[in-house]
């Protein structure tokens, strides 16, 4: 009997294909979320102020273009329309008949000015799925303040958990956006799912505040009903000792983690070489050792002060102690860890660092992020043609 003829191998259909996403976004927030969508196989039509998303303007580091912009903006078509005018808002509403999302941060109450709200947009078209990201939510005094990321990192207390003792420091990355983006992300496949079963979209909202205030459940939790907030300690952890960067004798910084007491043991006995310690009160379990957090950092800031960081290391992995360099951005450029994958910017090739999560159906290389407006032309054909067949149909 012939042998069976095997199928030649296909590339997995991507999980959103088919689905239109039209995201009226600038910034980070909205952009990151809709990116991830566009990754995953969605078509997203990136609605674009005249003078494009200010975003674009943020740095020239790539190629001439702005990291933010090549980071969260690929794959997406991009149109600039002026929403004053009739004619544009009309195209805009034409797009959304079409869409089963809309995702929108633009300031509170413009898109209701404007006739496309989303509660009146999905009483329009009852499977559309809403995303609204704000800054402060849709209630409450401070709604209509103005959101950037680090305005947010300062009022929801970010800040105050965060860095070493003194000047205040911002967190190094846009913490607040990334996490609302994510947070939309995670709404809008949940309203996907439901629809699934009920046939109906529904409203997602998410605001930079809330998501940032979500961070903050542990260092909320032992202030509320703990009486005592949280320390800045660097690079320490405020309940966990021994936990934190140590000094070796080569001037390497390396970060230690101490989570449970075989961990202590074997770090006391194989890296310290200190079985002593073991039946010393001071460190007998974590309250204590964070009690005589002095003490015992002095022992471990000793010990690794008079090493070279690859005898500290070689200590380490004996002793199965976790562990970590303190790395600069150009250590991450060379880790053997990272992963990255290839896009175009400017007709040149750029590596960017690749999405967390790996699946079956990523593929080799990352599209471009559009220029303004270019597909503009092509948008306008499209859902102006629409428009025509709805007055021949009339």
């Amino acid at each position: 009997m012939a042998p069976r003829d095997i199928p030649a191998q296909t590339a997995p259909r991507r999980p959103f294909e088919g689905l239109l996403v039209v995201a009226l976004e600038q910034a980070v927030a909205a952009p990151y979320c809709s990116s991830r969508l566009a990754d995953a196989g969605a078509r997203v039509i990136k609605i674009e102020r005249p003078e494009g998303d200010f975003a674009r303007g943020y740095d020239r580091s790539v190629h001439g273009e702005s990291s933010y912009w090549v980071w969260i903006n690929r794959g997406k078509e991009s149109i600039a329309l002026d929403l004053k005018r009739a004619e544009d808002l009309g195209l805009l509403t034409r797009m959304l008949a079409k869409a089963d999302v809309f995702i929108q941060n633009l300031a509170p109450g413009a898109t209701e000015r404007m006739g496309i709200g989303s509660a009146a947009l999905r009483e329009r078209h009852p499977r559309l799925i809403t995303c609204d990201i704000s800054g402060y939510g849709d209630d409450g005094r401070l709604q209509g303040l103005k959101a950037y990321d680090l305005l947010v990192q300062a009022e929801s207390g970010l800040v105050s958990v965060s860095g070493a003792p003194g000047e205040w420091g911002r967190i190094g990355v846009s913490l607040c956006d990334i996490n609302a983006g994510l947070n939309a992300l995670v709404g809008i496949q949940q309203a996907l799912a439901q629809r699934q079963h009920t046939g109906r979209g529904s409203g997602v909202t998410v605001s930079l505040f809330g998501s940032a205030a979500e961070l903050m459940s542990v260092p909320y939790l032992q202030t509320r009903y703990g009486g005592k907030a949280p320390a800045r300690v660097g690079l320490k952890h405020p309940s966990i000792a021994p936990y934190g960067a140590f000094t070796c004798a080569d001037g390497r910084d390396i970060v230690i983690s101490i989570q449970n007491e075989r961990e202590w043991a074997d770090f006391c006995r194989t890296v310290l070489l200190r079985p002593d310690l073991l039946d010393d009160p001071r460190c007998a379990g974590n309250a204590a050792r964070v009690a005589h957090r002095a003490f015992v950092d002095g022992l471990v800031a000793e010990v690794f002060g008079g090493l070279p960081s690859g005898a500290v290391l070689d200590r380490l992995v004996a002793a199965q102690t976790a562990f970590g360099s303190v790395n600069s951005v150009h250590d991450l450029i060379t880790h053997p860890q990272l992963r990255t994958r290839q896009m175009r910017v400017q007709g040149r090739p750029v590596a960017v660092p690749a999405s967390p999560w790996v699946v079956e159906w990523e593929g080799d290389d990352y599209p471009e992020a559009p220029a303004l407006d270019a597909h503009g032309p092509s948008l306008r054909e499209e859902f102006g043609a629409l428009r025509m067949a709805e007055g021949t149909r009339a």
